[in-house]
């Protein structure tokens, strides 16, 4: 049934990537772990939707981090198909950053993290393949300032000076993880997950930091910083937190990510979505990947190939209602899983 309405699980000789925040943050340490090890029905309904889609390489995004990696690893074992590479540095969020960034007069509230948290960890990124993770050759960017980046908008946001030469840009992380896939080749996956550019002020911190989150990828695909990007191909994914069209935000480097030179986008879509458009928004609807009341739905989650890699097939899991995997999509996230299959390199 799962087969008539997805496209089969990617061929041999196909990679199929996928990126998700299948909704794996709790509100404290250690119930994440609890939940999972309890089989509780919004971890069944994640677990199913892995199992059926299949992706080969699975970025999770909001996923609560622990030091020893007991809940990545014990969600790893509800999956029919375990993955055997894992990689999962200690996210930003709820990172204390020993400063009072938001000006409130206190410090070690959950806005005083590196990126926002009411503990270390919560709502970090997990990477699951199939395929060898090259970890020692990983670049991990998220100590990166914020005020460092080129022609970066953290001037404007209304940071003291103590908070500004503190604040990193990455409000959960920029990773650039290689792969090595079967013939030798490698794939260089650019991972990242941005702050909503909402629940700020009319200096809009959190619309700026989003918007260059996403212009991080910009500077580094086009050689502009301290590290080069890499010779092999890439693929960008993770929750951009931002719509190219409906909603709040600063689009500019979002659009350029979405039609420049580098990154194709496949535009994957789902009948659920489509079935369940907001009639005031300018979007197609059928791209949506975020089931919200309040902005709407919104298409966030974004798998971006190089464009000289071949796509092969996209979606989103969002069935329309009554179809199969309806309720365990409803049941694991307002997010969806985007997945995009290529042809291996």
């Amino acid at each position: 049934m799962i087969a008539a309405f997805l496209a089969l699980p990617a061929a041999a000789e196909g990679l199929r990537v996928a990126t998700w925040d299948a909704g794996l943050s709790r509100r404290g340490p250690g119930l994440l772990l609890k939940d999972i090890r309890n089989d509780t029905a919004q971890v069944a309904a994640v677990t199913r939707i892995v199992d059926a889609i299949a992706p080969d390489v699975l970025l999770l995004t909001g996923i609560d981090w622990d030091y020893d990696g007991q809940a990545l690893a014990a969600l790893n074992e509800t999956f029919a198909q375990p993955y055997p590479h894992l990689f999962a540095p200690r996210p930003n969020s709820g990172w204390p950053s020993g400063a009072d960034l938001d000006g409130n007069g206190k410090l070690g509230e959950a806005r005083d993290g590196h990126g926002y948290g009411r503990f270390p960890g919560q709502g970090g990124m997990a990477l699951l393949s199939r395929y060898p993770i090259e970890a020692d050759r990983a670049r991990d960017f998220s100590k990166m300032l914020w005020k460092d980046l080129p022609d970066g908008q953290s001037a404007g946001a209304d940071l003291s000076p103590e908070a500004l030469s503190v604040q990193r840009l990455s409000s959960t992380a920029h990773w650039d993880v290689p792969l090595e896939l079967p013939s030798g080749a490698q794939l260089h996956l650019l991972a990242f997950a941005a702050t909503p550019p909402v629940f700020d002020g009319p200096e809009d911190r959190n619309g700026r930091r989003n918007r260059d989150e996403s212009a991080f990828w910009l500077h580094y695909l086009d050689g502009e910083l301290d590290a080069l990007p890499p010779e092999a191909p890439v693929i960008l994914l993770g929750d951009a937190n931002l719509d190219p069209m409906d909603g709040e935000g600063r689009r500019d480097a979002l659009d350029l990510l979405l039609n420049g030179p580098h990154l194709q986008d496949p535009q994957p879509r789902s009948d659920g979505a489509t079935q369940a458009a907001d009639p005031a928004h300018q979007g197609d609807p059928g791209l949506d990947t975020a089931d919200y009341d309040g902005p709407g739905n919104l298409r966030l989650d974004y798998v971006l190939p190089a464009t000289d890699l071949k796509v092969t097939g996209a979606g989103v899991v969002w069935p329309k209602p009554g179809a199969p995997l309806a309720k365990a999509a409803e049941a694991a996230s307002r997010h969806k899983m985007v997945w995009v299959d290529i042809a291996l390199p």
